[in-house]
């Protein structure tokens, strides 16, 4: 298996999850989970709420799959699915384990993907759907997602929050005469609330893409896939494209938007420090921060060391931290 060869070759495992269930006793659930995630040495961030759990984590297989184990065990959660990818090196410095009102933060509540959510369309089956010419294709993403790719002829909500994404459905008024909505997310998290919210609006015919993009892009041939450029991930890649192959875009470091080629051509870039995006944003005390920061972890790298501020790490199916999830 291609998988098993990659792993071999990397000892970090990423594992991307989530799950809606009912949970209850979250302080006592979130003591549990840090404990065990500590013992067995894993890094990153789960969230946990009344409407279930959402999180990256990174660790060896056996922590890994120890945490695996423990949540599957939980009442509802026997079938939790994960995605995983691998690392050579640990990509999050501590282990955090949060409480929160929701675990993808839509704003609207009463929306439950456990009790009313949308069909799953498996990613062999998505071509045909949204080739249908009565359907709207929405990506639910956030607007720099969908600016390094997206699926053919999918609307693009410019949201800059998932919190956005009620409020821009209600004003999408020509729309609402659709008899079929398809929608897709990167791991499949927000896409699954929101046919949640467009079912408690009172629309029948709400789809989404199980797995997300992700496991498009896995499990789909290049040559017969509808998606065009690349996807946007919350792990140390940055950015994928078929078969899940690193895609050709990185992260700035101040505004932690995805950078290509030509931002890197600009004048306006400077490693560790800014980028075209967030340049004229900048104040002068936070690029004399950024660029003291890029000197030191220069520095760390050509003794062979890790500086603990050269990556920063990201919130879960969401987008960097200043977004949320």
């Amino acid at each position: 298996m291609l998988i098993s060869k990659i792993a071999m070759n990397h000892p970090i495992i990423i594992a991307a999850l989530y799950k809606f269930v009912p949970f209850e006793k979250l302080t006592t659930l979130q003591d549990q989970l840090l404990e065990l995630c500590r013992s067995q040495a894993l890094g990153g961030t789960l969230i946990i709420a009344g409407e279930g759990i959402n999180g990256t984590v990174a660790g060896t297989r056996a922590g890994i799959d120890a945490l695996l184990a423990f949540l599957r065990s939980l009442p509802g959660c026997a079938d939790l699915e994960h995605k995983e990818s691998f690392a050579d090196d640990m990509p999050f410095y501590r282990m955090k384990v949060r409480i929160k009102p929701e675990i993808v933060t839509m704003g609207v509540p009463g929306t439950d993907p456990a009790k009313i959510v949308g069909a799953y369309v498996e990613p062999e089956d998505w071509n045909a759907l949204i080739s249908e010419p009565d359907v709207a294709v929405i990506d639910t993403r956030n607007d720099y997602e969908v600016g390094i790719g997206t699926f053919k002829g999918a609307i693009n909500p410019e949201t800059e929050t998932f919190r956005q994404f009620p409020e821009w459905f209600q004003e999408q008024k020509q729309l609402h005469g659709k008899k079929k909505f398809a929608m897709f997310c990167t791991g499949g998290i927000r896409c699954e609330k929101a046919t949640a919210h467009l079912r408690l609006l009172g629309f029948d015919e709400v789809y989404h893409l199980k797995g997300g993009i992700l496991k498009y892009l896995e499990r789909v041939p290049e040559e017969e896939s509808m998606w065009r450029g690349e996807c946007f991930v919350f792990d140390q890649r940055t950015a994928v494209t078929h078969g899940l192959d690193v895609g050709s875009y990185e992260l700035c470091y101040a505004c932690r938007m995805p950078i290509a080629a030509q931002d890197k051509a600009s004048g306006h870039y400077e490693p560790g420090v800014s980028c075209p995006k967030c340049h004229d944003s900048l104040s002068e005390q936070q690029k004399k921060r950024f660029t003291d920061r890029h000197k030191q972890v220069t520095l760390a790298r050509q003794r062979g060391e890790k500086h603990v501020g050269a990556r920063q790490e990201k919130t879960p199916c969401g987008g960097p931290e200043k977004n949320g999830a």
